[in-house]
Order: structure tokens, then C-alpha cells, then sequence
């Protein structure tokens, strides 16, 4: 059964720090490109960033560049997102997501989602 389990989500306060982690099984983890995205009320869910071994790298996409960092951890088959400098507008359910080649910006592009793991950053 594939599974991803996102956490790591809480109230925390303006400037705070959230690491995430979004935890797979089911399937081979270095084969595939992990994604982040997060969706607000009322908003389209948008991408946050990915990492893959096939690309080699981590993407950071612009409304969170320059305060978040992912990395990868094989042998525990766990992704991470960290978060710094939060602000109120980062506030939504963070998901993440499997992509069977590539990282990609497009969340039609993903083939299995996580739950999620609410984030709420208070002023």
C-alpha cells in the first residue's frame, strides 16, 4: 500500500520555524520525485518546492523562496520541509505529493497525496 504521511503542522507564531516531514512506504523512495504544496482557505493549492534524485536537486518555488529549505533522508524514506520566518500568510494545510519522473510545479503532474498537515502561523 503506498502511503504518504505528512506532519509536523501546529499554531506557532509570526517569525517561528516549522521542519515538516512527510513520511513514504509502499514503494521504491529514490525512484520518485517528492513535492510539497499547501492550499489556503478559499485559495488553488500552489507549489512550494521538490526534491527528487533523478533531478539532482531541490526546486524552491517563489512565494516561499529564500525561507524554506527541503532535504531528503533515503534510508528513512522521508522528505523534509523547513520552514523559517513564518508569516501569517503561510498559513494553509501542507501536502506532500509522488511524481513518477520529475519534480514539477503542476499538481496534476502527482499521482498519490499525503493527507496533509495543518500549519497556522498567528499575528
Amino acid at each position: 500500500e503506498v502511503q504518504l504521511q505528512a506532519s509536523g503542522g501546529g499554531l506557532v507564531q509570526v517569525g517561528a520555524s516549522l521542519r515538516l516531514s512527510c513520511a513514504a512506504s509502499g514503494f521504491t523512495f529514490g525512484d520518485y520525485a517528492i513535492g510539497w504544496f499547501r492550499q489556503a482557505p478559499g485559495k488553488e493549492r500552489e507549489g512550494v518546492g521538490c526534491i527528487s534524485d533523478r533531478d539532482g536537486r531541490a526546486y524552491y518555488y517563489d512565494s516561499v523562496k529564500g525561507r524554506v529549505t527541503i532535504s531528503k533522508d533515503n534510508a528513512k524514506n522521508t522528505v523534509y520541509l523547513q520552514l523559517n520566518s513564518l508569516k501569517p500568510e503561510d498559513t494553509a494545510v501542507y501536502y506532500c505529493a509522488r511524481e513518477a519522473r520529475w519534480c514539477s510545479r503542476d499538481p496534476n503532474m502527482y499521482d498519490f497525496w499525503g493527507q496533509g498537515t495543518l500549519v497556522t502561523v498567528s499575528s
